[in-house]
């Protein structure tokens, strides 16, 4: 798997390049989302809430390699003070272990392309709270995946405000932005960046969705045979070959649309690049907050991706958060994790990063 090490050097000039001039917030490199934890726990009783993932794995990621945590947040779950408190304790035993930590909040049901009030109300009231922590390693992260179709004014004028108000609580702490669209690519090209400079920008990566989440936004495909479908797809001939597994033609048919863009390394470059390019111009710093591919993909087109996304990031200076540890489009453990699961190290390897010894 040699193809995603290419010289050192030459990655890291590029990422010197890329950031040069940039405020660079301390302890972020690589990072893992906690997607469970606080936003579908298995139980919502307070005990087993603060006991969801030990020390002891805790420990585990940080000896891979992992600097820092993003910790998806359902704000229905901290919407009292003692609930607030609870995540306090957590994060701050994340950080005891050595991690910055992103909090990251995942509402479910908001609609605020009509009413903001809701996220106004998360942060005036989660904020304050914050503040018993080292801001250092404390980053509030505005929303995860705003969506505002079509109107990145609109987004952006909340999250100017909000921006705002978390600064007045917060105002060391590096504070994590990104655009509409569903935190896309493409919605960061249309932010206008604050003027703040401690700040980072998010984007998720997970393109070509056909072949990361066997293209679950299209429902009654074969993903059976979507799972065959290989990355890189740099041979057009036997890529389309396993469109024929396929058991109906609409499978048949996404699997050689698939085909047909030849994703690669370079075209994933590509894609990366776009951001990197907006970075440059606005001397900003970049995040990539998500990115994975479904566990039920054929493991070779899953680590060929990870390890291609990965090197895209790193050589242009972009920290980067693997979706993540207790979710199927990344170490897919189990929740509640045990005691201490085990890391995949075929995933780790594709990462850059090391199995506990």
């Amino acid at each position: 798997m040699r193809w995603w090490r290419p010289v050192a050097f030459a990655a890291w000039l590029l990422a010197q390049t890329v950031t040069a001039g940039v405020a660079q917030p301390s302890h972020l490199t690589r990072g893992i989302n906690l997607t469970n934890w606080f936003r579908f726990p298995p139980s919502r009783d307070p005990a087993a809430l603060g006991a969801y993932l030990g020390n002891q794995a805790l420990a585990d990621l940080r000896s891979a390699g992992f600097d820092f945590v993003r910790l998806a947040i359902d704000p229905a779950i901290v919407a009292t003070a003692s609930d607030r408190a609870v995540l306090i304790a957590a994060i701050r035993r994340i950080q005891r272990q050595g991690f910055a930590v992103i909090v990251s909040p995942h509402p479910q049901g908001w609609r605020l392309e009509a009413d903001a009030a809701p996220l106004t109300a998360f942060w005036r009231s989660l904020a304050p709270a914050l503040r018993a922590l080292d801001q250092a390693r404390t980053l509030p992260e505005i929303l995860n995946e705003p969506v505002f179709p079509g109107d990145p004014a609109a987004w952006q004028a909340v999250q100017h405000a909000v921006l705002h108000d978390i600064r007045r609580a917060l105002p060391a702490a590096t504070v994590v932005l990104t655009g509409q669209d569903w935190g896309s690519i493409d919605g960061l090209l249309a932010l206008a960046p604050e003027d703040d400079r401690n700040v980072l920008y998010s984007f998720h990566l997970y393109d070509p969705p056909e072949l990361t989440s066997l293209a679950a936004y299209r429902p009654g495909l074969d993903r059976a045979a979507l799972a065959k479908l290989p990355f890189p797809a740099d041979d057009p001939a036997r890529c389309a070959a396993t469109a024929g597994s396929a058991r109906d033609p609409a499978t048949a048919g996404l699997m050689r649309y698939y085909c047909s863009f030849g994703w690669d390394a370079a075209r994933v470059g590509e894609s990366v690049q776009r951001a990197a390019a907006w970075a440059q111009q606005h001397h900003v710093a970049l995040l990539a907050g998500e990115f994975g591919a479904t566990a039920a993909l054929n493991p070779p087109a899953r680590l060929a991706w990870f390890g291609t996304v990965r090197y895209a990031l790193e050589s242009r200076g972009i920290r980067w958060a693997l979706w993540g540890y207790d979710d199927v489009m990344g170490f897919a453990i189990q929740p509640p994790p045990g005691p201490r699961p085990l890391l995949d190290p075929a995933v780790l390897a594709a990462l850059g990063l090391a199995p506990r010894m």
